[in-house]
């Protein structure tokens, strides 16, 4: 694991809770949790919290990044547009293992609608704990960078 241990951690107003918690968890397991919010319960729109996290991880300010929405999918999609961020949405633990070892993914997106609190840590840790595992998956991965120019 890189020797930056900050995680860029955002949110839309669906998952606050989910959000907060998430960020005690990894801060209890020795990361810094940068929670860039939003703090109110009021309506927001996920695509500017997706590319505000999505920022932070891209200029390598944070190493990783997690993002949270009621479904997990549209603030991924907004991250993913931004040029080095591999975001995927995980509702299980070994996709988010999975998008970590073979997709190097260094973002995390989860749906607080969609998994329980107790799933989503699990999740959490799963992605943090797993590797990227080089050889025929970096192939891959240069592939798909590729595709940002």
């Amino acid at each position: 694991m890189t020797a930056n241990k900050r995680i860029a951690l955002s949110s839309d107003h669906a998952a606050i809770e989910l959000r907060q918690a998430i960020a005690a968890h990894v801060e209890a397991l020795g990361w810094e949790a940068v929670d860039i919010g939003p703090t109110s319960p009021e309506s927001t729109h996920y695509p500017k919290h997706g590319e505000a996290a999505a920022r932070l991880v891209a200029s390598s300010d944070c190493a990783l990044g997690i993002i949270l929405c009621g479904t997990g999918q549209g603030i991924m999609m907004a991250a993913n547009k931004v040029k080095g961020i591999r975001c995927g949405t995980c509702a299980d633990t070994f996709s988010a293992r999975m998008i970590r070892q073979h997709n190097n993914a260094n973002m995390l997106s989860i749906g607080e609608r969609v998994v329980g609190a107790g799933l989503a840590i699990d999740i959490v840790d799963a992605f943090l704990n797993a590797e990227f595992e080089g050889g025929r998956h970096a192939t891959r991965v240069d592939m798909i960078v590729a595709l940002e120019s």
